[in-house]
């Protein structure tokens, strides 16, 4: 008899621990680019490379936005640009939790925090895949 995997139930078992992180002062140019060298959606922007305190989140819909108002990339801070103070979660929040705080806030994205420190990120679409289960 084959035991079925657990079925995720934690943050921890979906997000992605590799997290591209940026600091506020960087061009949102280098967002741009980091987003494109990582596939990534979205980069936590912390307030120094040692702490990496979670102080903001920047998505590629804000480097769209952006662009369409015909902003310079090359002049732009990404503290200009990134939503400060994003919510954020524990690897032991429940996948059910995040999909309500992402709901309820209407974002894609929540940065993973253990001891005020960013570990992780996890996506809409990770939480969404988890829920819905193998069959989906």
């Amino acid at each position: 008899m084959t035991q079925t995997p657990a079925q995720p139930s934690t943050v921890a078992d979906v997000m992605h621990p590799a997290v591209t992180t940026v600091e506020q002062t960087a061009h949102l140019a280098a967002a741009a680019y980091l987003m494109k060298k990582e596939g990534a959606t979205a980069i936590v922007v912390i307030d120094d490379p040692r702490s990496r305190h979670p102080i903001g989140i920047i998505t590629e819909a804000d480097v769209v936005r952006a662009v369409a108002d015909g902003q310079d990339v090359n002049d732009v801070r990404i503290r200009d640009l990134m939503t400060a103070s994003p919510i954020v979660c524990q690897e032991d929040t429940t996948l059910r939790d995040a999909a309500k705080s992402m709901v309820n806030g209407g974002f894609r994205h929540l940065p993973v925090v253990e001891q005020d420190s960013v570990v992780g990120i996890v996506e809409i679409g990770d939480v969404s895949r988890a829920l819905l289960g193998p069959s989906a």
